[in-house]
């Protein structure tokens, strides 16, 4: 197949006019047997997204504990040009989330036509804090465990790639960083930690952290807090949620210019919620209400997750916060990919990779088409 006429986002993160072409679902550098042509006049061509952080859509979250969650959840993310996925789980009894980690697992080793394909595990939980616990259930928050961290990874077949911490609830947080980070990322979450302590953390071996501003400390001139500490410790990647809910469109910009752009990894934090109509949602236990673009618990009206999907952000943060589109795409593209260690199969166009390819049209990023590598 030989895709013509896009503008294609290179590994520059610049656009080219250039041809694509694929063969068994492999990008290659130059032209394949098969004479498909696909004429992208008028389109960008991009990476498939890849979502690191986000918990369900259109009536199903991954925690259901079922297949079908799996299914439809990655059937609807490949349609709105999300190729790759790697689903946050709730704060939950371990053995349910054991069992998440295990079907997830099983879908992943399978081939399942037209949809996305699952490369990791984000567990928000159970490891945070009850005073940042946002819309995590706090009767199943636990003290932190490398015990435990082993057998989630086992269950997950060494698909849980990050693993959240709130670490001013968790004495000896530093050695248990220590004994799992080589084993999973391990992330500040839903964390009420000052700034020494969150340095303490990075120090140590923690290397990311979930939703910065959201659920955590933020920044000011005398307690610099997470999102300080986040900004001092180089090596930490930090996801945005840029629903246009979640964060001002002024913080969005300051974060890109202080973190770097390569530091940055957009997430949706979408919930079941996502392309469904308004009403009343269950998540994790508790009882959700989704108006227009917001959805919040029903008691005390917490925002919880979004009702967005990464696309959508995308968008969002290109046409209504002013960052660049070349910026905005590696953001949601390579940058999730290196953090979670599936860059050598997604994240860019580069020749040997999947070709998980999205057309979007060049005056209103709309999708125009979505390529799978089956």
């Amino acid at each position: 197949m030989k895709i013509t006429g896009a503008f294609v986002y290179g590994e520059d993160q610049k656009f080219h006019e250039k041809d694509i072409y694929v063969k068994d679902g492999i990008i290659q550098d130059g032209a394949s047997d098969d004479d498909e042509v696909i004429d992208a006049s008028g389109c960008y061509a991009i990476p498939g997204l890849i979502d690191i952080h986000f918990h369900g859509a259109v009536g199903h979250d991954v925690c259901d504990g079922n297949m079908e969650a799996f299914e439809k959840i990655a059937k609807y993310e490949a349609e709105r040009g999300v190729t790759a996925i790697c689903p946050a789980t709730l704060t939950l009894p371990s053995e349910d989330l054991k069992k998440v980690l295990s079907l997830g697992a099983e879908f992943a080793s399978k081939k399942h036509e037209g949809s996305a394909d699952l490369v990791g595990f984000n567990m928000e939980g159970p490891f945070i804090s009850p005073v940042k616990k946002g819309a995590q259930n706090p009767v199943y928050i636990k003290k932190c465990s490398p015990e435990l961290v082993e057998e989630f990874v086992d269950s997950s077949k060494g698909l849980l790639k990050i693993i959240g911490l709130a670490p001013e609830e968790n004495p000896g947080y530093e050695d248990y960083i220590s004994a799992v980070k080589d084993k999973v990322k391990v992330s500040l979450a839903h964390t009420n930690s000052d700034y020494d302590t969150a340095m303490k953390a990075f120090e140590a071996g923690a290397s990311h952290a979930v939703h910065l501003y959201n659920a955590m400390t933020g920044m000011s001139h005398r307690e610099p807090g997470v999102v300080g500490a986040v900004f001092d410790s180089k090596h930490v990647t930090a996801e945005l949620i840029c629903d246009g809910i979640h964060i001002h469109p002024s913080a969005v910009r300051a974060t890109f210019e202080m973190m770097g752009s390569d530091r940055v990894i957009l997430i949706s934090d979408s919930t079941r919620s996502t392309g469904m109509p308004d009403g009343e949602y269950e998540l994790g236990g508790l009882s959700t209400v989704k108006k227009g673009r917001e959805i919040r618990l029903v008691e005390g009206g917490a925002i919880a997750g979004s009702v967005t999907d990464l696309m959508d952000c995308l968008r969002t943060v290109v046409l209504e916060m002013g960052i660049p589109l070349e910026t905005a795409i590696a953001a949601a593209t390579i940058n999730p990919a290196r953090c979670i260690g599936v860059d050598d199969r997604y994240g860019s166009l580069e020749s040997g990779k999947r070709a998980n390819i999205v057309l979007l049209d060049k005056n209103n990023l709309e999708i125009k088409r979505v390529f799978m590598a089956e």
